[in-house]
Formats: C-alpha cells, structure tokens, sequence
C-alpha cells in the first residue's frame, strides 16, 4: 500500500487534505519547515508524523503530494522525480480524488471558509460526508457520499476541479498581483462555471455573479426579489439571526443561526438552496444550521477580563465591513477596537482608500506593519500611506500592545491573513 508523502503539509489546504487520507485509513507522512503553524495541531492530534524537509524523507513506493508553494527545484520533488515515484500537485490530486463522491465545490472571493465549514457540518447531520475546509481542516468518512470542498480562485487553482456543483458566494477583485482587474477574476468564474456537472448556487445579489452563464441549472439566493430563494423578515439579536426563506416566493421555512451580519444570512442561504436541491429533509438543516460552532480564524472569539477579543481573517475592504458589522449587532453596547494588520503590498496598495472607508467603521484602529507575501518582500508603500487616510489610527508594534489595555470592556477585533496572531498573542501575554 502506498504512503501519501506531503511535501509542505502544514499548508491550510495540505494539511486539511493529509487529514481526509488518514480518516479513510491510507497511510499518511509529511514534511515542512519546523516552524510552529497552526495547522499542525491538527495532524499531531491524528497521529500523523511531520518531518523536517529533507531528501532522505523520499523513499521508493511512495506517492508525492506537492504543495503549490514549493517548485519543482525543492529537494524533496526533485528526490522522487530522480526515484521515477508520482508527482502530483495538490489541486491535480484533489481533482482526482473528488470523482468518487457527490462533490460539492465552495468558491468566491470571500466567505468560502465559513460557507464550507457550514455546508459540511450541515450535510454530515444528513449523509456521511467528507469536507476540506481552507482553514486547515479536513474529515474523511469511508462511508462519504459527498465531498465538500473550498476550491480557491487564486491563480485560477479551482479549474482543476469538475464538480457536480458549486456554491459561488460573490465575485470580488482580490489578489491583485494575480488578477488584473475584475474582468479577469470574473473570467476565471465563467471557466469555472463550464466546467460544474449538475447546478451552480450563485448569490444572485452580487452583480458579477448575475452574469455567469453555464450548461447546467443556475439557482440563485439571497435577499433581493429576484432570487430563486429569498430571505426575507429578517430578524436580528444579540444572539443571533432569524429569517424566513422563500422558494420562488413560497415560503418554506424559518430558520436561525448563531451567527451575525448579512454575510452569514447569505452563507446559509446557499446551504439551504444546495440542501433542498438534495432533498435533505428541512428539520434536520434547521437543527444543523442552529449547532454550527464556525471554523477557525473567522469571528474566533474569547473572554479575556472586561474585553472581547476576536480573531478573524478579514484581509479585504469587504471582509472588514462584515466583520465589524457583526461585531456591532452582537455587542451593540461596546465600542468596538479593530488591530489590523494588511497582508500583501499589491493588495494594501490597490484597496488602499477602501481600507481606510472600512476600518474607518469601528471606533479605533490600531495598525500593524504590512505582512509581505512569499512572493513580495517590499513595496514603495509603508503603513503610514494607511494611517494617515484615518483619523486618530495608531501604529502598534509587538512590543507595545499594552496600549489596548486602555479600551475597558470592549470588543478588540485582531484582523489579517499574515501573522497578525502574534500581536494577538502578545496582549494577552501581557495580560
């Protein structure tokens, strides 16, 4: 029997993926560099070994699993190429690998973690079903009927796959040192949308998405009338949301969530529309919608003393706005503190005024220095051109958290995509 060798299992989506291979019993390794990511709780939990990046890992009989991010010169490839062992790419074997279920493919430029997670959660209270969420997760089931899947538009990765639907939550420009300008990321769409076997599930409110055209049924949801379903009388609490959905303006049910701001309405929507096409029984979606506890990095949330702290990945202008949205509908009463820091120079530099509108939204921002990608170790702007496009906004150093400490019995927001944790990780220390 073969050995699932990954090279760079710490990545979200490796690691998600090693851990769907090991629930249905294949054997498992992998390599990465020895720095502490996340991920790794995961795999440690489950027993999978990770290895420092070497060569000698590379052994005859194996199957290498390739990260996106380590070209075909890392020693480890360039070991089994020399070893005549398989090499796949990780999208190529995810494409693969989904052909054997009902898959169910997540996209769009935000929400696609959390709609994922929702759809996986809700689904296994239904059928056995095995799920990779971007946020490092991954169950596999050997009984799964279905796959569910977030399938990333970066690099246009998602052209890999052939499911038999989708779910696209909106189109947005994102990854300007990828895309060229919205166009091109709703270019990437449309290919995609040729390539769905069954139905896409298109948020008919974003209107990018009202022009994608396909060979299979396009449903759309969301508030407007127009919508196959509908959400309508929404309700909204300190505790959550509740909101009737309508089936081409006949009301099915009523359904509630423990989740805040219109973006989770939409998720949920979508989730709704896929379950009814499939015929799960509506009782059990509005039981599983209700449990679900969220994924990791998105509205995290704790206590520490007076003040809420709340980790997400909001690293887009759009993302930012639901953030802070649904920290004002849970906490209407608190002021509400963002700590941001941007991810990416190209991106800070194309969104720079729509940041500033965004974060302008919360009471006080305190700002990090820009976290550069692998592929970008500086740019021309600094995180003074953020600063000073918002009033009274600080910069915030890792060393000088003890600042927050000031916003008593407050909800403090700790936002970005690059290693804005160790901010996090800082203040609490401190506390």
């Amino acid at each position: 029997m073969t050995i699932y060798h990954f090279v760079g299992i710490k990545g979200s989506g490796m690691s998600a993926l090693a851990q769907v291979l090991h629930d249905m019993n294949y054997q498992v390794q992998g390599s990465d560099f020895e720095k502490h990511f996340f991920t790794q709780e995961a795999l440690e939990k489950s027993g999978i070994k990770i290895l420092p990046f070497q060569k000698e890992n590379i052994q005859p009989g194996m199957t290498v699993i390739a990260g996106n991010a380590y070209p075909d010169t890392h020693e480890e490839i360039e070991e089994a190429m020399k070893l005549g062992l398989p090499v796949v790419r990780y999208h190529r074997f995810l494409g693969d690998f989904m052909k054997k279920f009902t898959s169910i493919a997540v996209t769009g430029a935000h929400g696609k973690t959390s709609t994922t997670g929702l759809l996986a959660h809700v689904m296994r209270g239904a059928k056995p079903t095995s799920f990779l969420i971007g946020d490092g997760t991954g169950k596999g089931d050997e009984e799964a009927e279905y796959f569910v899947f977030e399938a990333c538009e970066y690099r246009r990765h998602f052209l890999s796959y052939f499911p038999d639907y989708a779910i696209m939550t909106n189109i947005d420009f994102d990854h300007p040192d990828y895309f060229a300008n919205i166009d091109d990321v709703f270019s990437a769409f449309q290919e995609m949308s040729w390539q769905v076997n069954k139905g896409i599930f298109a948020c008919g409110d974003d209107e990018q998405l009202q022009k994608i055209q396909a060979k299979v049924p396009v449903v759309f949801y969301g508030f407007g009338e127009d919508n196959d379903f509908q959400a309508r009388n929404v309700v909204k609490t300190t505790e959550g949301t509740t909101f009737d959905v309508f089936v081409r303006n006949t009301f099915y049910e009523t359904f509630s969530i423990a989740a805040y701001g219109d973006h989770n309405v939409l998720n949920s929507l979508a989730v709704i529309a896929l379950c009814h096409y499939e015929e799960i029984d509506a009782k059990i979606v509005q039981e599983q919608l209700l449990s679900f506890e969220g994924v990791k990095r998105r509205f995290s949330e704790k206590n520490v003393g007076s003040q809420i702290i709340i980790d997400d990945y909001a690293h887009h202008p759009t993302e930012i706005k639901a953030t802070v949205e649904a920290a004002r509908q849970k906490y209407p009463e608190k002021e509400v503190v963002a700590v941001f820091q941007p991810h990416t120079f190209t991106r800070t530099q194309a969104f720079l005024d729509d940041f500033a509108a965004s974060l302008n939204l919360a009471d006080k921002v305190y700002l990090c220095e820009i976290f550069g990608s692998a592929r970008e170790n500086h740019g021309k702007l600094t995180i003074d051109d953020l600063k000073a496009k918002i009033p009274d906004a600080e910069i915030l150093s890792e060393e000088e958290t003890v600042v927050l400490k000031n916003h008593e019995d407050s909800v403090i927001m700790f936002m970005g995509a690059g290693d804005i944790q160790k901010f996090q990780q800082a203040y609490e220390n401190r506390l």
